[in-house]
């Protein structure tokens, strides 16, 4: 089975973050139930791609870059965590305290460690802070890891 991870930007407008989770649910469409999908689950694409892939019944590994990962994301967000995270065959818990870039980065690290190919949310441009989605990309290419990246035509951060 191939092992995907997903990267992509948070705090999208509405219409980006819809067009970007249906471009994710069609490009996992032709795995099905053969692959395994990573995610950290955060809010916009992370969550897309965890439940495209539950809905697949693909297996969902799930890596949580600190202790305080969950109550720093939005609290709205957190019956959707708790429902993917639930859902999860293996989590991955790395050892920092807080939520920060640099626990943001180490998950990325990690996820695109244990990934095949990663599947990116990304708008091309540079990380606006340590950690961000180009990071990501840029440590998957630096491992050969094939990356691809769906963004929505025209659309804007």
């Amino acid at each position: 089975m191939i092992r995907i991870g997903i990267t992509g930007h948070r705090h999208l407008p509405p219409d980006v973050d819809a067009a970007a989770a249906a471009m994710v649910r069609e490009h996992l469409g032709p795995h099905g139930c053969e692959m395994v999908g990573l995610s950290c689950l955060a809010d916009g694409p992370d969550t897309a791609f965890a439940e495209a892939v539950v809905a697949a019944g693909a297996p969902l590994e799930v890596i949580v870059p600190a202790r305080g990962y969950r109550e720093a994301l939005p609290r709205e967000h957190h019956p959707v965590y708790d429902r993917l995270f639930s859902r999860a065959v293996l989590v991955h818990e790395l050892e920092h305290r807080e939520s920060t870039s640099e626990a943001h980065m180490s998950a990325g690290r990690l996820l695109v460690e244990r990934c095949d190919r990663l599947v990116a949310v990304w708008d091309g441009e540079p990380a606006r802070g340590p950690g961000g989605t180009a990071d990501v990309v840029a440590h998957a290419r630096a491992l050969s890891r094939p990356v691809s990246v769906l963004w929505p035509e025209g659309a804007h951060r």
